[in-house]
């Protein structure tokens, strides 16, 4: 058993991956990786919540998700990636902690107060289109961290309230049963949110303004193409504001080694946008060139992602079903042993 310390994260896969997640999470897992002992969660389980009605969306995801992680660098032979429906241990531990929580406390956590805010807006102020899973889903994210036992959990600053919740729930268990569970303490990143090609605060598959790493040429031109630039500016000789245009935005966040020189004509009205466009074109391709390789490579070998994936969840059950039998046995409900 390694002596580092255990970090859980998960994804859902609820569609291919874009430069907002690598650039916004799975750039810094690729590091975290060499420093912790890292458990890699396709959250299919919690998908469903929003997608119950369309399973094939998330069956089919599951997949390309881990290829995604896979070509970014995730390493399965240092990490383990494990689907969550395989682990019914977690299915278990949601239903125990479900006791431990009110109704009251989940409307008060920030994130689904919000999320509960725009389903409303969207089906009407009845609320009958907020289910019970969706309503429930800080016990099931408690119940993933703890049945890995994972001490240390990456999140932005947004999701501190969930990371609290779990707490909240380990406190209240060990309180009543015994020290039973890891508390988990949060593992803060730094990183913004990526901003979308339409200066959307977020990059996201809904807001259709994403570049996906399986995106091919074709593709990242048209998107590029219509990216928002400086309104200000008309005509070709105009000069403008790099800071406001999100096509300077991805050179930097690109790290395009032509950086100042792009900077620099853009204020002096030396550099037109359809050209620049052109430019962060080619950077986003080299950029991504690498990745798509391993996509490629993976995309031809679906026998060795399943066994990946076969190989993470087995592992991640060990664990799991080591937690559950301590659980289980403080709660005194373990007849048959």
């Amino acid at each position: 058993m390694s002596n580092k310390k255990r970090i859980l994260t998960g994804i859902r896969p609820t569609g291919k991956l874009h430069l907002g997640h690598y650039f916004g999470a799975v750039r810094n897992w690729v590091k975290l990786q060499n420093e912790y002992q890292s458990f890699f969660e396709i959250a299919d389980v919690q998908g469903l919540t929003d997608n119950f009605n369309n399973p094939e969306k998330i069956r089919n995801n599951v997949k390309e998700v881990t290829i995604d992680l896979l070509s970014l660098g995730i390493d399965p032979k240092i990490s383990t990636i494990f689907i969550q429906s395989t682990i019914p241990e977690i299915a278990e531990l949601t239903v125990f902690y479900s006791n431990l929580v009110t109704m009251s406390r989940l409307y008060r956590n920030p994130t689904v107060k919000t999320e509960i805010k725009q389903k409303k807006e969207l089906f009407g102020n009845s609320g009958e289109s907020v289910t019970y899973g969706f309503v429930g889903y800080p016990v099931s994210q408690a119940a993933d961290i703890t049945a890995f036992e994972g001490s240390l959990v990456p999140v932005g600053e947004d999701q501190l309230p969930l990371i609290e919740q779990t707490r909240e729930i380990v406190h209240k268990f060990n309180s009543i049963y015994g020290e039973t569970l890891t508390i988990p303490e949060p593992l803060l990143t730094s990183t913004p949110r990526i901003k979308g090609l339409d200066g959307n605060e977020k990059m996201g598959k809904s807001l259709g303004n994403a570049i996906y790493l399986s995106d091919g040429e074709k593709e990242i031109e048209k998107k590029v193409m219509g990216a928002i630039t400086d309104p200000s500016k008309i005509k070709k000789d105009d000069p403008a504001n790099p800071e406001i245009c999100m096509v300077y935005y991805y050179h930097k966040l690109l790290e395009n080694q032509n950086l100042k020189t792009v900077c620099e004509e853009c204020k002096q009205g030396k550099r037109g946008c359809v050209a620049c466009k052109k430019e962060l074109i080619q950077v986003m391709m080299e950029f991504l060139k690498p990745i798509q390789e391993k996509r490629h490579y993976y995309e031809e070998h679906l026998e060795e992602v399943d066994q990946i994936l076969k190989n993470g969840s087995e592992n991640a059950k060990k664990v799991a079903e080591e937690v559950i039998k301590r659980v289980k046995e403080n709660m005194q409900i373990n007849y048959f042993k």
